[in-house]
């Protein structure tokens, strides 16, 4: 599996208006992709949940590199037509589960830079098991912990229907729309 998110930053007077058009324009192309786990469209408004500038961004969970490498090949035109090309983020998820909530309002990010003298095995396995009890909550959708192995951190991901406090350094998006068209084969 793979973790990609791009973000787009906003002019600090951008209509977010067109944003929510072009999510709810957009929405229903990505709910039957194959090879999707999730596709979360998400928005930092300016003077909400931390965000200091306006920002529009995807963040995906993908079955496999080839469907990835499809998107890009194909789908992602729609995006570098409109915005340009973004710097993509990927990670290669360690551990990915569903959770007990259904409607996605709020996505949390965290990154977290692995010590250089850690054991990568036991960090690699806590990680997975963080992850594991943090699909656990009750409001949360979906959980998803990544790495980074060019910059040796990890990536923690949490899709949730209420606020979280989701640790030290997160950012909190609002999630316009989740599309998930395999989000139900994630194990609980």
């Amino acid at each position: 599996m793979l973790i990609a998110h791009y973000e787009h930053r906003l002019p600090a007077d951008y209509d977010l208006g067109i944003i929510r058009h072009r999510a709810a324009q957009r929405r229903k192309l990505w709910d039957d992709t194959p090879g999707l786990f999730f596709k979360a469209f998400l928005l930092r408004e300016p003077g909400r949940f931390g965000a200091a500038a306006g920002s529009y961004s995807s963040l995906y969970l993908w079955q496999s590199q080839q469907a990835f490498v499809g998107f890009v090949s194909t789908r992602f035109r729609s995006v570098t037509d409109s915005f340009g090309r973004p710097q993509i983020q990927t990670r290669f998820a360690l551990d990915a589960r569903r959770g007990q909530g259904s409607v996605a309002r709020f996505a949390y990010r965290q990154d977290i830079d692995i010590p250089r003298d850690a054991d990568l095995a036991a960090v690699l396995a806590a990680e997975a098991a963080h992850n594991e009890r943090a699909a656990g909550q009750p409001v949360v959708v979906a959980a998803a912990v990544g790495v980074d192995v060019e910059r040796w951190r990890l990536t923690r991901v949490l899709l949730s229907e209420g606020e979280l406090a989701a640790g030290p350094g997160a950012v909190a998006y609002q999630v316009l729309y989740l599309a998930q068209p395999l989000l139900g084969e994630l194990p609980r």
